[in-house]
């Protein structure tokens, strides 16, 4: 495993976007280009193949390439569509709701039972070359099920998800299956800090929140993988990355914000330390992302979404940010 020289390293390689948000409540600099890269006028959507459904609140996605298949979660409901046309009627469907039960017992705790007190699906990905792994709130009590992938229906009963998947449908959460090990990082539940965890079998890791936390009021928006150990010549590690914005407890002479982003870092062979990190990432690592028009005095430090493209070497691995302003 490299130390902090890699991260750095693999830092200056990140390619990231500012997205400035329209209707800024003061003028922008008339030198200052913020046209759009793409844009599309209404008029060029229509003939758009278009799925449609009574479910609401679609959460995630899953774009499966070589079998032309798109998989959606949403409130209640996973969809199994044809990449190549979401119109047609041959989309499968997982119907996923709470029980009337469940959702008083969510009513009960306070929720709101308009927006919470529903099973949001939170996960949907490949967990093996037959099956599928679901996550959802379940009305503020997470399960997960395993899902068959060509008759696309549950294949188990659903299982406990409270270390899988957050409680709530807005909380900021990321997840990854790489080779059957389940990655998630989130706030888990009513009385935790948000942490990185490694889920069972191999062994369960997380990051420290006492006495000194590793994360502070985290919101991640994204994750990624990053193989280096197939055909490396130094042996190194496959790295996973997690993206987030957190509570900000650096001070500059030049400018002070309440919330900074970040990106944190482990290694995929990472077992724990044996005496002061039992049950501990011993190879997290994090640092500040900054995106910013100095000249102007424009810091975007709230990160809100990422997207990864994979290179020939992990070298080439570039990530892409979409940042917004604080306020």
């Amino acid at each position: 495993m490299r130390g902090a020289n890699s991260v750095a390293a693999m830092l200056l390689l990140l390619t990231f976007l500012c997205a400035v948000a329209a209707g800024f409540p003061f003028r922008m600099p008339l030198d200052l280009d913020v046209t759009p890269r793409l844009t599309v006028l209404s008029s060029g959507l229509q003939g758009c193949r278009r799925f449609g459904s009574s479910a609401v609140n679609y959460s995630t996605m899953l774009l499966e390439a070589d079998s032309e298949r798109l998989y959606v979660g949403a409130r209640g409901a996973a969809f199994a569509l044809n990449a190549s046309d979401i119109s047609a009627s041959s989309a499968l469907t997982i119907r996923w709701e709470a029980s009337a039960e469940q959702k008083l017992q969510c009513l009960l705790k306070g929720k709101d039972n308009k927006t919470e007190c529903f099973n949001h699906i939170r996960l949907l990905q490949r967990f093996n070359s037959t099956h599928l792994y679901m996550c959802g709130t379940h009305a503020f009590r997470p399960l997960c099920a395993y899902i068959h992938e060509k008759t696309f229906v549950m294949s188990s009963q659903p299982e406990e998800g409270r270390d899988k998947c957050p409680y709530g449908p807005m909380t900021g959460y990321t997840a990854l299956i790489i080779d059957q090990q389940i990655y998630t990082a989130s706030q888990y539940d009513f009385w935790s800090y948000p942490d990185i965890r490694r889920n069972p079998p191999s062994p369960a890791l997380k990051t420290e929140d006492a006495p000194t936390r590793w994360l502070n009021e985290a919101d991640f928006v994204g994750s990624a993988l990053v193989r280096e150990s197939l055909g490396s010549s130094t042996g190194d590690d496959d790295k996973i990355y997690f993206f987030f914005t957190e509570k900000s407890q650096e001070q500059t002479t030049t400018y002070s914000h309440s919330r900074v982003a970040r990106v944190a870092r482990v290694c995929k062979g990472d077992r724990g330390g044996h005496l002061t990190l039992q049950k501990r990432w011993t190879s997290f690592l994090k640092t500040r992302l900054t995106c910013s028009l100095p000249e102007y005095d424009f810091h975007f430090n709230m990160l809100r979404s990422v997207f990864v493209m994979h290179g020939l070497t992990p070298q080439d691995t570039l990530f892409y940010g979409i940042f917004g302003l604080e306020w």
